[in-house]
């Protein structure tokens, strides 16, 4: 254009000429400047840290009144629990990596009272502090941190329930400590193993519950609060438990999981006759696998979920891994790693990655239902981002003090569940974003 403007014989002056190149670059640095608004608001670059946590070691008697999230106003401008608003295409927020966070937990053993013992690694005297300065991350959006005041303003007059094993409870915990920088929960049951609890929020009106049923599905179970069991489980692949099906109507919102009983010794009953077993050597019955019995368990969960008359809001969460290393719980196993995994550094387990497939296709077949029923069904898809939790463990500080007397001596390791405050706060923040940006995610 320019170049014919040029060789035109018929402009008038050199006068005209310029007016028009300099309208050119106008429109020109216009185009650039759009383009890059566009390219920058469609594209995010996630780079890894190659940071250490800023408190790996300390001394040997932990610091337990680490800095506490400052609360975030409850006035809330709609862009800070929201996904941006410029973002493309979908995120996958389960996808992502672990950065360095310099503001550590919102909350710590003194500022919450609800933490069981097994799980208060600072009041047990865990010496390294550095598995709790980390973020999850997804590497596609940003995910906003858990804001207690905006969750207790939607869950005014509501009721919510965690159903499973330890993990769940573990969980609700969690939920518990960031909900304690608003308003104090009141206990207002357990029973009498205190596996099963509800709260209540007065101010809010909110219920909060953990029901223990470890299989879902009904379960005659020998085993005590040690975990040495006296018989096999005898498990009921097609009838589920009441003792969360019973109270389902009452809760507007679930979270359910299940996994890792599924790999106990058990024999399995359908149809009133025993149909087989896991992993039960001499009792001549027909080895069917705890895949087997975890898919029927799953199915027969998700049907009565998606079929109910009672339209809840349902998360489903992934299988949790464990990172006991040179054994297991019981023999001998431990996990003494004090930093995060990187992406690629580590595979999930043939275990791990059998029950999650598993609830993947159980999910997708049971969202079309979902869907048709008005059943709001999300994944809360927790596994990948937990592989990479090696360090946010209890290991041997599930037990107080634990080398006090002897700093060589040989106690249980817990490489399953998660130290509070420590890498399950985050879960919290990925069912936040679920909640309030459900339509964005699957």
């Amino acid at each position: 254009m320019v170049k014919e403007m040029r060789w035109d014989s018929k402009l008038s002056s050199l006068h005209k000429l310029n007016h028009v190149f300099v309208k050119f670059a106008v429109s020109f640095l216009l185009l650039g400047l759009a383009f890059r608004i566009f390219s920058s608001d469609s594209f995010r670059i996630s780079s890894v840290v190659e940071t250490t946590p800023l408190a790996e070691q300390m001394a040997e008697s932990p610091v337990v009144s680490l800095p506490i999230q400052a609360p975030v106003s409850s006035v809330v401008p709609e862009n800070e629990t929201q996904t941006s608003e410029n973002v493309a295409v979908k995120c996958d927020i389960f996808s992502g990596d672990w950065i360095a966070d310099q503001s550590g937990p919102a909350y710590t053993n003194e500022s919450c009272h609800v933490i069981e013992a097994h799980q208060n690694c600072l009041k047990n005297g865990r010496p390294d502090l550095g598995y709790l300065y980390w973020r999850w991350n997804p590497r596609d959006c940003e995910l906003p941190r858990f804001n207690p005041q905006r969750f207790l303003h939607l869950m005014r007059n509501k009721s919510w329930a965690f159903i499973g094993d330890s993990i769940s409870r573990n969980h609700v915990q969690s939920l518990l400590c960031i909900l304690s920088q608003v308003e104090q929960a009141v206990e207002v049951y357990h029973d009498e193993e205190y596996r099963s609890k509800r709260w209540l929020f007065p101010a809010h009106n909110f219920t909060l519950s953990v029901i223990w049923t470890p299989f879902l599905i009904k379960a005659a179970i020998f085993e005590d609060m040690n975990g040495v069991s006296s018989s096999e489980v005898q498990l009921y692949l097609d009838e589920l438990d009441e003792q969360w099906t019973d109270y389902y109507k009452d809760f507007d919102y679930a979270v359910i999981a299940g996994g890792k009983w599924f790999l106990k010794t058990a024999i399995y009953h359908e149809n009133n006759t025993v149909a087989g077993c896991h992993y039960c050597p001499g009792k001549n019955l027909t080895e069917l696998g705890f895949d087997y019995a975890y898919r029927k368990a799953l199915r027969h969960v998700l049907n009565f979920v998606t079929r109910n008359d009672h339209k809840a809001f349902v998360f489903l969460r992934t299988t949790t891994p464990d990172h006991f290393e040179n054994g297991e719980w019981f023999s001998g196993g431990y996990c003494n790693r004090t930093v995060p995994f990187k992406e690629g550094e580590i595979d999930m387990r043939d275990i791990d990655s059998t029950m999650r497939n598993i609830e993947l296709n159980e999910f997708e077949e049971a969202a079309a239902a979902a869907s048709k029923n008005g059943v709001v069904l999300k994944l809360l898809d927790t596994t990948r981002l937990s592989v990479l939790r090696p360090d946010g463990h209890p290991g041997p500080y599930r037990q107080f003090q634990p080398f006090a007397k002897d700093k060589n001596a040989v106690v249980q390791n817990d490489c399953l569940h998660w130290c509070l405050p420590g890498p399950i706060d985050s879960w919290n923040d990925l069912v936040m974003e679920l909640l309030v940006n459900g339509e964005e995610y699957r």
